[in-house]
């Protein structure tokens, strides 16, 4: 057996909790710190509380915020959307058929979509607006995400 290889061992070390208990131990240390012991661990105590000495819980619900938040402004953002006050130049469906919806006043989707749940014939009439106008109308609102009164009836 080599000499001079074994560390000091201390019979009465003292160890001292965070909660300010202290006992004896035999140790290589002369005196130990911990921060949890059986005098305020929740297990032996029955108490419900989080021990957290590393900040895991804290990560954990900042990054729940977080994706609360992202969530949040993910269902806004769809809302705004499929908005009713959205105005028809949005919709990029081409000169011609824009100008005719305004001149006959129908400057928002909500207008336009109260018009064509008239009816195909009902946007028809309006000067300006032809089948290849609808047709791209109708394709725009549904790339934003609209549901058309033809496409609520079929269910």
């Amino acid at each position: 057996m080599k000499t001079d290889i074994h560390p000091t061992y201390y019979p009465d070390a003292k160890v001292t909790c965070a909660c300010g208990e202290s006992w004896t131990t035999g140790s290589t240390s002369p005196e130990i710190r911990v921060d949890i012991c059986s005098n305020c661990h929740p297990f032996f105590t029955g108490e419900q509380r989080i021990v957290d000495t590393e900040g895991q819980v804290d990560r954990f619900y900042k990054r729940l915020e977080a994706r609360q938040k992202f969530i949040d402004e993910k269902e806004a953002e769809d809302a705004a959307k499929v908005s009713p006050d959205r105005t028809i130049t949005e919709l990029e469906v081409g000169k011609r058929a824009t100008d005719a919806l305004a001149k006959a006043e129908i400057t928002d989707v909500g207008y336009f979509l109260e018009k064509l749940s008239a009816g195909d014939e009902a946007v028809l009439a309006i000067d300006g607006i032809g089948r290849k106008s609808l047709a791209d109308l109708k394709k725009a609102l549904r790339r934003f995400g609209y549901a058309l009164p033809e496409d609520q009836t079929e269910d």
